[in-house]
């Protein structure tokens, strides 16, 4: 399994987070990997064979080989069909609302075609010259000359929104939103139907994802083994509310998610 990660161009750094590649040789016996919910949205070419989600314990689609995946408030599978190969622009949770005119809230929770999106001329366009590309560092050069010509047309940055979400992550999520906004309540309306739109999900579940990022990072990277100080230095009330964020998000308990083999992809990401 082959993992990197690509910082983005100075002009788009505030936006995207990063670029990043997956390549897994095609094995017989493949596991269905669990993916849990990051608090990003991404842009995903699917370069090598078809990936499988599934919609339920039995039925799956695939996924299309352009497109964007929206934020997502509960986990879900996906298995490869054969050689994994796939090139992805990780964008921030206010950074991709400023490259289309489609409310943020219509992607969450699945994949949509960049056709859908961009038109069907420029997306295909677009995966052309990304299938085309030698490696990754055209790739790169392709999508963020695509993106600064779209910034160049239009930039949405709401300033509540961003405001919120880097109280947000400078918290680790535990911000409340009547501390962000201190004695300006009124703008609390503003903030929700915005953040919506703009990010997809409200500022209370982004909140609880970057605070469940927190603990699963110390989780995975084992700076103490112990559920109940992870719980605390997370800063979740209790271990039981410790348990419960960490099981709606991602499908199981703390102790069941080391060492499952299904995690391995999500595990990758977070470490």
């Amino acid at each position: 399994m082959n993992y990197q990660t690509f910082q983005p161009h100075l002009d788009l750094e505030s936006l995207v987070s990063c670029y990043w590649t997956l390549e897994v040789p095609a094995e017989n016996d493949t596991e269905r990997q669990r993916i849990i919910p990051d608090g990003c949205i991404e842009m995903a070419f699917i370069l090598g064979d078809d990936i499988k989600r599934y919609t339920s314990q039995d039925e799956f689609i695939l996924q299309p080989r352009a497109m964007v995946l929206g934020q997502t408030i509960e986990p879900f599978y996906i298995e490869p069909t054969g050689y994994v190969n796939t090139f992805a622009i990780r964008f921030y949770p206010y950074g991709f609302a400023n490259f289309v005119t489609e409310p943020i809230k219509n992607l969450a929770n699945k994949e949509t075609p960049i056709e859908l999106l961009f038109g069907e001329n420029t997306a295909k366009e677009l995966e052309r010259k990304i299938i085309q590309a030698t490696d990754s560092k055209q790739r790169i050069e392709i999508i963020e000359n695509f993106f600064l010509d779209k910034l160049n047309e239009k930039t949405t940055i709401d300033n509540i929104v961003k405001m919120t979400i880097d109280a947000l992550l400078s918290t680790n999520g535990t911000a409340s939103i009547t501390t962000i906004l201190k004695e300006d309540l009124s703008k609390r309306r503003q903030l929700e139907r915005n953040f919506i739109k703009q990010i997809g999900v409200s500022p209370k579940q982004l909140g609880k994802v970057i605070r469940l990022q927190t603990a699963l990072k110390m989780l995975l990277n084992k700076k103490t083994e112990n559920l109940t100080n992870i719980a605390y230095e997370s800063e979740y009330f209790d271990q039981a509310h410790f348990n419960k964020d960490f099981k709606e998000f991602t499908g199981i308990n703390p102790k069941e998610f080391l060492g499952n083999e299904n995690m391995a992809l999500s595990t990758l990401f977070y470490k």
